[in-house]
């Protein structure tokens, strides 16, 4: 894979909030999706995700505790975890889904 600017891929997608796969290292898949400051419903994986925000930020609600995770931050949401993007999410999200060892 060649170098991807993240922001400029976000900024492309059709939709906000539906993320595409840049690629994979392993079995993680490694995804981008641009934020647009609307509210979503909980939501729960069978995978672990890292959430990285490359611009912006993330109001996330992980497990009934709310946190604002900001530019050059990350967030692990461990598989099973119920999360829910709060309003305000803007920006630019690249997501790593590692499914589970087992």
């Amino acid at each position: 894979m060649s170098v991807v600017d993240v922001n400029e891929r976000a900024a492309r997608l059709p939709e906000a909030w539906r993320s595409q796969v840049l690629g994979r290292v392993g079995t993680a898949a490694v995804k981008v999706l641009r934020m647009d400051g609307r509210e979503l419903e909980p939501e729960v994986h069978g995978t672990a995700e890292v959430l990285f925000v490359a611009a912006g930020r993330l109001e996330l609600l992980l497990d009934a505790e709310e946190s604002t995770v900001r530019a050059g931050e990350l967030r692990v949401v461990p598989a099973g975890g119920r999360h829910a993007v709060r309003a305000g999410s803007r920006g630019t999200l690249l997501i790593v889904e590692v499914p589970e060892e087992g």
